[in-house]
């Protein structure tokens, strides 16, 4: 799991995805590699999973205070960074008797976690992952979105799909639009769109709201032509 930057919704696509699973009895498992701005014995991003999805099986790998990249944030507490290696290790060994693990990073695709310059997107290529990129519905996201799978692609690595991670009620004319050019930047329909405000329901809301709000290839019933037709947008081309 990854995004187009920092705050699009990755921990509740994550959620989502890891609800779905557990619903259809599949094993599911998550891993986040390098957790950042939250103290010790406070609640992090798997902490909200574990609310959201209603799974116990969660394994944060490290943890740094600063509200920075795990590199950086690293380097300013004085600890040890995450080492990737191990991390992948890690999934490795999880995968062994799980049906699914997600492994969701922190910000986006390239933000470093040590001084070597290792990413999300070195982690998914070691493993031969599929990465499922969350994006933003407004203004900017498609220069953000474009630039992350073209990255993706220079590394050779494969994409689950794009997902949006928080669509309003009421989308103004760029979120509308963007629906479409998203679509045309990945070579693919959308694979999902999670309503904004989604992190606040309670699990058994969250779970119909990850069905209707996730393709059917990650258990959900969102239909990518509907959605679009939903705000005239196929009739642009009649």
């Amino acid at each position: 799991m990854t995004g187009t930057c920092t705050g699009v919704g990755k921990t509740v696509v994550t959620a989502a995805l890891a609800a779905l699973a557990a619903a259809r009895g599949a094993s599911v498992a998550v891993v986040k590699p390098g957790q950042t701005g939250v103290g010790g014995g406070e609640p992090g991003d798997l902490a909200e999973v574990r609310r959201l999805a209603g799974i116990d099986d969660v394994h944060e790998c490290a943890r740094f205070p600063d509200p920075l990249s795990p590199a950086a944030a690293a380097r300013r507490a004085g600890m040890p960074p995450v080492r990737m290696p191990d991390v992948a290790e890690c999934v490795r060994e999880l995968a062994a008797d799980r049906r699914l693990v997600l492994v969701e990073g922190a910000g986006g695709l390239l933000v470093r976690y040590d001084d070597e310059g290792s990413t999300i997107a070195d982690l998914a290529r070691w493993l031969g992952a599929a990465v499922v990129v969350v994006a933003r519905p407004d203004l900017g996201t498609l220069n953000h979105t474009a630039l992350t799978l073209e990255a993706m692609a220079h590394r050779g690595v494969q994409l689950a799909g794009v997902v949006i991670g928080a669509w309003p009620d009421e989308p103004d004319l760029a979120m509308r639009s963007n629906i479409r050019d998203l679509e045309t930047i990945a070579a693919r329909p959308l694979s999902g769109a999670l309503p904004a405000g989604a992190g606040a329901l309670d699990p058994a809301e969250f779970l119909v709201a990850a069905h209707r709000g996730l393709a059917p290839t990650f258990g959900g019933a969102f239909d990518a032509a509907a959605f679009r037709a939903a705000y005239g947008l196929d009739k642009e081309n009649t």
